[in-house]
């Protein structure tokens, strides 16, 4: 990847920032320049943070790296808010011009321009506390109809991109795992974007996984990042660890206490939308992943984008479950989403599916959620 054109850009938005946002700090001498010294370290370190891999080893890499994304989460923001400001100024300057003099343009302009940066620290510091936080549980019933009475109440934990990486490391997925533990759920889903580096460099971070537990195991499926950071060599190592990884293909889960008789529970999972991009072997196929399964059965698909919908529901499954999204993470970009995906967050209907798109465990990029809280999903099949 070539980061000059990226650091080329993201320099000429700081310094639209600043050209917008400095002026109107002139009764503040300090904080005009503190304001234009803490764009210049943004503009700077931003790019460096998003190479730090390439330029520095261990630990600085990581230093650069959080410094880096903590600034780009911060930078969002006040781009987003000075977008906001300079829209706003323009419907009253066009409201001004309708009755001349009626408004105070000169102090709105200035109180807009104080309030931007204190906003966008604000927003900043408090997506940080929500990102580092542990997520929290949310249950979900959904109904399936139909649904044997032995099958009433199977619960599903599911956790989705967690992004083990740079800044998420091994004492933030234990908790995660203390998290999940206490729910004692019937089976446990990963549904992709576990990590963002190599098995080499990880390996040690994600080891928490394998005390996962739960009635029937743990099961995970493949995301776009998993082959962003070498996929195959990530299927051996959460295999290893006792993960069962679902490759276009499904396990076959039959109720406690029915003895093997009676209505199974189909759980299968796809490889990530994207992966034939990668690795042709690997294009996700939801009707592979059901070849031989039995027909008298409820059937739940674990599929790492909520676009995978489609297929599954000509498949015919009856509950897809998903991530992807984080449910855009922090606003706006929760926003845009829709424009990639069927679905941000939530249960949704598609047809005869249901799909429940996860907010995500974790997070990519700044540390930093806003308005999208991360979650540990608790899902219970209930009649319908």
């Amino acid at each position: 990847m070539n980061f000059l054109p990226l650091a080329l850009v993201t320099a000429l938005l700081h310094v639209y920032i600043g050209a917008r946002l400095v002026p109107g700090l002139e009764a503040y001498p300090t904080g005009q320049w503190l304001l234009a010294a803490g764009l210049l370290v943004s503009a700077l370190v931003m790019p460096l943070g998003l190479m730090a891999g390439r330029v520095a080893r261990q630990p600085l890499a990581d230093v650069l790296t959080w410094a880096g994304l903590l600034f780009m989460g911060l930078f969002s923001s006040l781009l987003v808010l000075t977008l906001a400001r300079d829209a706003l100024l323009l419907v009253l300057w066009l409201g001004n011009l309708a009755v001349p003099g009626y408004l105070p343009m000169a102090q709105l302009r200035t109180v807009s321009a104080e309030a931007v940066p204190l906003l966008g620290g604000l927003i900043t510091v408090l997506g940080f506390l929500n990102a580092r936080r542990t997520a929290a549980v949310v249950k979900v019933d959904v109904p399936i109809k139909g649904l044997p009475a032995s099958l009433q109440g199977f619960t599903v934990a599911q956790i989705s991109d967690i992004h083990v990486g740079p800044t998420i490391k091994q004492q933030y997925l234990r908790r995660i795992v203390d998290k999940v533990n206490a729910l004692q759920a019937d089976v446990v889903a990963i549904t992709g974007d576990l990590v963002d580096g190599k098995v080499s460099e990880l390996a040690s971070h994600v080891a928490p996984l394998a005390q996962l537990q739960s009635r029937h195991g743990t099961y995970f499926v493949t995301g776009n990042h998993e082959y962003y950071s070498g996929a195959h060599a990530w299927i051996d190592e959460l295999r290893r660890l006792g993960l069962t990884v679902l490759l276009n293909e499904h396990v076959v889960i039959h109720p406690p206490g029915a003895g093997g008789q009676g209505v199974p529970l189909v759980l299968a999972g796809v490889t990530d939308y994207s992966a034939g991009h990668f690795d042709v072997a690997h294009r996700s196929d939801p009707e592979l992943a059901l070849r031989g399964a039995p027909l008298a059965a409820v059937r739940v698909l674990l599929a790492h984008q909520p676009r995978s919908a489609v297929a599954a529901a000509r498949a015919g499954f009856d509950l897809q479950l998903s991530g992807h999204t984080h449910g855009g993470q922090f606003y706006p970009w929760n926003l845009f989403v829709r424009f990639q995906q069927p679905f941000t967050a939530g249960l949704h209907r598609l047809q005869n599916l249901w799909v429940y798109t996860s907010r995500g465990t974790g997070y990519w990029g700044p540390p930093k959620r806003f308005g999208a809280p991360s979650e540990i999903t608790f899902l219970r099949l209930v009649g319908g």
